[in-house]
């Protein structure tokens, strides 16, 4: 089971939304991490064969994706940030629908549905309309409709945009249980999303991989660079102008503040242990006054 790019990359009106990525994939969740605008969704796109890539190729077990046409789709399961759905069928019917298009067989597909929708909490809610469900329960049944071809390659694009927390446990749950023998890559920005669950993280900026590693290798990338001070209240936009600064919290003493940087801010400044927060912030954060310098 491997996933490759080779130098993928697309354009767009001369704009580069994806730059030449090459990376391999197996059996495991991986999780695709950047902000908005990164390239994540094009790329995405591109393994799901909805847009051909301008230069390079992916493969599935050595074959270029595209050329295997049906075979490769066969075995894909998508959900993209915005997913459609006919408002009126109840969520039954829906997945009916969507079986017949992925073209399981009636029988099969009755059983299929019942263990998906039993799996992600919706079996006792099969009868409601799609329009009338929560945002975290239609995801939740974009999900069972990504694995009614019991995929070997599961695609999830921002899954928990808009969800609230408690949603967003249970769907990272729920993606930790439907990972088993098939590989799941995870696009989001949100870190906790990927942080207890992805097997690798591949960062992304810019339409390019820039880093990828387990999570305690990101983090152990930051060592030493993460620091707890309290400064005068007064000089706290100075340190924002000057540092990356992952939180402030005003007391009654000063402003305490969370930086990231090789050297210590202040002369009686502590340092912290690394998150994944703190990568994120180091690769993508801004300054306060300098939106383009994210350096230390």
């Amino acid at each position: 089971m491997e996933l490759r790019f080779n130098d993928v990359s697309k354009d767009f009106a001369g704009t580069h939304a994806v730059d030449g990525i090459s990376y391999a994939m197996g059996k495991g969740i991986y999780g695709l991490l950047g902000i908005n605008g990164a390239g994540k969704t094009t790329l995405m796109r591109m393994l799901c064969t909805i847009i051909q890539p301008t230069g390079g190729e992916i493969t599935w077990n050595s074959s270029n994706i595209f050329k295997l046409g049906a075979a490769y789709r066969d075995i894909l399961g998508y959900l993209p940030q915005d997913f459609g759905y006919y408002p009126d069928l109840s969520v039954y019917d829906y997945m009916m629908y969507i079986a017949s298009i992925k073209g399981l067989r009636m029988a099969e597909a009755r059983e299929r549905i019942k263990e998906l929708l039993g799996q992600v909490g919706l079996l006792k809610y099969r009868k409601r309309k799609m329009k009338e469900l929560s945002g975290g329960m239609a995801r939740r049944a974009g999900i069972a409709q990504a694995m009614l071809n019991n995929p070997q390659i599961l695609v999830l694009d921002e899954p928990t945009a808009g969800l609230d927390p408690n949603e967003r446990i249970r769907f990272r749950n729920l993606i930790s249980e439907l990972s088993e023998d098939r590989l799941v890559l995870l696009s989001t920005h949100i870190v906790s999303d990927i942080e207890y669950i992805a097997n690798e993280i591949m960062l992304m900026k810019d339409g390019k991989l820039f880093y990828t590693g387990t999570s305690e290798e990101l983090i152990s990338s930051m060592e030493d660079s993460v620091w707890h001070c309290t400064v005068p209240k007064q000089e706290a936009d100075g340190y924002l102008e000057r540092y990356l600064v992952g939180n402030i919290k005003t007391t009654a003493w000063g402003a305490e503040l969370r930086i990231l940087s090789k050297n210590p801010p202040t002369k009686d400044a502590v340092r912290q242990a690394a998150t994944l927060e703190d990568v994120f912030l180091f690769y993508y954060g801004e300054k306060a006054g300098d939106k383009d310098d994210v350096s230390m």
